[in-house]
């Protein structure tokens, strides 16, 4: 795997890994827009495990490889919240 594949489309995690000095904030930003680029039918987890995989043997402490074992622990799949059948509804005026 490297530069654009089917786990990174955008090639993202790869490229983070070559940035020198890159902090943990700058990693969980470039999770996110990873995690946004993902199609939504590919199973994260499963995807996590291969990026760690294939990452985090080779550089166990970079901050990229912090931040993709915690998304492996703490990310669901993703649910609507919102919209008007989660608001209250008024109670019918007499």
């Amino acid at each position: 795997m490297g530069k654009g594949n089917a786990d990174d489309p955008k090639g993202l995690i790869f490229e983070a890994y070559r940035i020198d000095g890159i902090q943990k904030s700058e990693c969980r930003s470039i999770f996110l827009d990873w995690a946004l680029s993902l199609p939504i039918e590919e199973d994260t987890g499963t995807v996590l495990r291969r990026l760690l995989g294939q990452y985090g043997a080779q550089h166990p402490d970079h901050p990229m490889t912090e931040v993709l074992s915690e998304g492996l622990t703490t990310m669901t799949a993703p649910r609507r919240r919102g919209g008007w059948r989660s608001r209250p509804r008024n109670a019918p005026q007499n």
